[in-house]
């Protein structure tokens, strides 16, 4: 029964439909008439004639109307296609009535412009009736009007950036107006296609291209209305191309959130919805769904055990070295977002401690915060540094990692990677810090290039401060997690290939067989947190791996690149084989040779236990080491960091000491004293400041 009367219904609508549009072609046919003649009567001739007309017009009207099919489309969702048939249909009554008037006996007065006057009227006629239905539904609605992009003086206010190509972006503010579904107010827009200066989408904005993310952002922080979300307004398998998968690691980098629609496909596929009264169908029930860069690893993300994070952060002073950087930034924002009592930011690099200092005081305007522009290799400053805070977490991110750089500046790399940590850990050790996570790289394992030697020879000494505190109560952990390549940070891979891209070729590419392990920035800092927060559970000298699944060949990386920008590998873009770089593997490793595996204690994470080193060698070789790079002794360091590893603990710790001064006596060169062992005591401002007990 219900069903019949729907039926019952729609035939009745389609009815008065077609009822509407003919009489409109029939009032426009008799005011064509009136409007030619200047509000006059026309002659007696004409007059007649479009009365003896109008019936057979009408009947022809329905005829087309019925043919066209112009009952069937909705009217509250009418497409371009609707338009182009209501354009048919007015052009063919126009037709219509010359033909009519042209068999009649007009007299004298024939109008040339009065077919073009009727299929104006019969036009706007058809297509106003259907949109003044279209704007007394929205306005009903309450969605008349587009929304507006807020001045940012409501409490809880979240903007939401729009990406994506120009016409899925309109469909997509479309269905915010109507259900208001992004869950922020629209601030602007990002397209992906080509931009004209001072655009806007339906009262919205537009603020650039997808690379223009991280400026506009900085541009709209500024003005106080620093976006918290993207709403992807494309499919999820588009976030796989190129320039939308750098977007997505950018806008992880700096703190953003990413959503996107499973259901909106395209303007296409809403179109055909609509005209089924469907609208795509966006439902106020549904709700974004989070996109992570995890979904383009083809792996599943681990998931943060938040209660245990916020445990171990809540109302405790933390300080995170680097924090100006990929890592760094992203740890910080993280933990803020934990409550700490205070984020001490440290770092070397002035413009990024500015960028994360202004980041954090935007986005967490209530947490204490100290920005110390401060190199980890001044191990004074660094002790002041904590002896001034006493850091109950230290999050250690501060590294050189480029492995041509380094590879070229050996002291340099030694000084940050290897004195740096040391200098670091010891004042941890020295001030009371409960937890200090170091972060590595799977290039530390097995290394062939001094950057990844010098980062193995961090993970040593954390290891053996670690193990240094077994059996003592409220010892300090040091603990060790080792990453892959870092979707998103600065030098790494995809960013390269696109600017290659741009450039027009080509691709270069080390080796065909050379093979990398990738993780997003997200998964990077939660296994960070995540040892943090499991320290007191794990066995002391333990290093944390992430499971990043299978290795991922670069060269079909660049392939895909190529493929998704719209050309053909080798034969529209070239791919250039360059050899390996010094100090490059062409396979990268997880576990060492002499490391045992283990199960975790965190799911999705893996545990290495490999054979320490004692703490008193490792001491002295890194006093030797700091002699050598500040004499800017690049052989003699890297020859001392190889065999160091290579050789173990069969290098003793007297025969360090007498190559040092043996060296030194042959050159005649005047003493450089190492890292002092002794309880140091330095008066600033007639203040004492105590490095406490044997501060190596």
């Amino acid at each position: 029964m219900g069903g019949a009367n729907q039926s019952l219904r729609f035939r009745a609508r389609n009815l008065v439909v077609m009822a509407l549009d003919v009489t409109i072609v029939a009032v426009s046919l008799h005011l064509a008439v009136w409007l030619r003649a200047s509000g006059n009567a026309p002659p007696t001739a004409m007059h007649n004639a479009i009365w003896a007309v109008t019936p057979i017009l009408v009947i022809s009207a329905a005829a087309v109307h019925w043919l066209l099919r112009l009952h069937r489309m909705s009217w509250r969702y009418t497409s371009v296609n609707d338009f182009r048939a209501m354009l048919i249909f007015a052009g063919v009554m126009t037709a219509a009535m010359v033909l009519l008037l042209g068999v009649r006996d007009l007299g004298g007065w024939r109008p040339r412009t009065l077919p073009f006057i009727f299929f104006l009227l019969t036009l706007y006629g058809v297509m106003g009736t259907r949109l003044l239905r279209r704007l007394l539904g929205e306005y009903i609605n309450g969605d008349v009007f587009p929304p507006k992009t807020g001045d940012g003086s409501l409490e809880n206010n979240e903007f939401t950036l729009f990406v994506g190509k120009g016409d899925n972006v309109e469909l997509m503010l479309r269905a915010n107006e109507r259900h208001q579904i992004s869950g922020g107010k629209p601030l602007g827009i990002l397209l992906s296609d080509r931009v004209s200066p001072f655009m806007k989408i339906r009262g919205i904005p537009v603020l650039g291209i997808l690379s223009d993310l991280p400026k506009v952002v900085e541009m709209q922080t500024e003005k106080g209305k620093r976006p918290t979300r993207i709403v992807f307004a494309e499919t999820p398998q588009r976030l796989r191309d190129a320039p939308f998968l750098q977007m997505v690691a950018k806008a992880e980098s700096i703190g953003l959130s990413i959503s996107c629609l499973p259901e909106l496909t395209s303007p296409l596929d809403a179109r055909r919805s609509d005209k089924k009264d469907n609208t795509c169908q966006v439902s106020q029930e549904q709700s974004l769904r989070s996109i992570q860069l995890s979904d383009l690893l083809g792996r599943s993300q681990n998931i943060l055990d938040y209660a245990a994070v916020r445990d171990e952060i809540r109302e405790r002073c933390v300080l995170v070295t680097g924090a100006g950087g990929t890592i760094g930034g992203e740890l910080v924002r993280q933990i803020a977002a934990f409550q700490p009592s205070r984020i001490v930011l440290l770092d070397a690099s002035e413009i990024a401690l500015y960028n994360i200092d202004n980041d954090l005081k935007a986005s967490y305007p209530d947490i204490e915060r100290s920005a110390i522009l401060c190199s980890i290799r001044q191990r004074r400053q660094v002790m002041k540094v904590f002896q001034q805070f006493r850091p109950e977490l230290v999050f250690h991110a501060a590294a050189l990692k480029h492995v041509p750089i380094v590879e070229l500046h050996p002291s340099a790399g030694v000084q940050t990677n290897v004195i740096g940590t040391k200098n670091v850990a010891d004042a941890a050790n020295c001030f009371g810090a409960r937890i200090m996570v170091q972060v590595s790289t799977d290039k530390a394992v097995n290394p062939i290039g001094l950057m990844g030697a010098t980062k193995r020879l961090g993970e040593l000494y954390c290891q053996a401060l670690d193990l240094a505190g077994q059996g003592k109560a409220q010892s300090a952990r040091f603990l060790t997690v080792r990453f892959g390549n870092v979707l998103g940070s600065s030098g790494s891979l995809i960013p390269l290939f696109e600017k290659q891209l741009l450039a027009g070729g080509p691709l270069t590419v080390t080796h065909p067989d050379i093979e990398r392990f990738f993780m997003t920035v997200s998964e990077a800092v939660q296994l960070v947190l995540q040892a943090s927060a499991r320290a007191e559970n794990v066995e002391r000298g333990r290093i944390f791996v992430l499971d990043m699944g299978e290795p991922i060949k670069v060269l079909d990386i660049a392939r895909r690149m190529i493929r998704l920008s719209g050309g053909v590998p080798d034969k529209d873009i070239m791919i250039k084989i360059v050899g390996l770089r010094p100090g490059e593997k062409l396979y990268e490793e997880l576990f060492n040779d002499n490391e045992q595996k283990l199960p975790s204690v965190l799911d999705g994470i893996f545990e290495a236990e490999p054979a320490p080193l004692p703490l008193n060698l490792l001491n002295n070789a890194f006093d030797r080491l700091s002699v050598l790079t500040e004499r800017a002794d690049d052989l003699g360091a890297r020859n001392l960091v190889f065999r160091l590893l290579s050789d173990g603990e069969d290098i003793f710790e007297k025969d360090l000491e007498m190559s040092s001064m043996s060296e030194m006596s042959e050159r005649g060169d005047l003493k450089v004293k190492a890292v002092p062992r002794v309880p140091l005591e330095i008066s600033l401002n007639n203040r004492e400041h105590h490095y406490g007990q044997s501060v190596r």
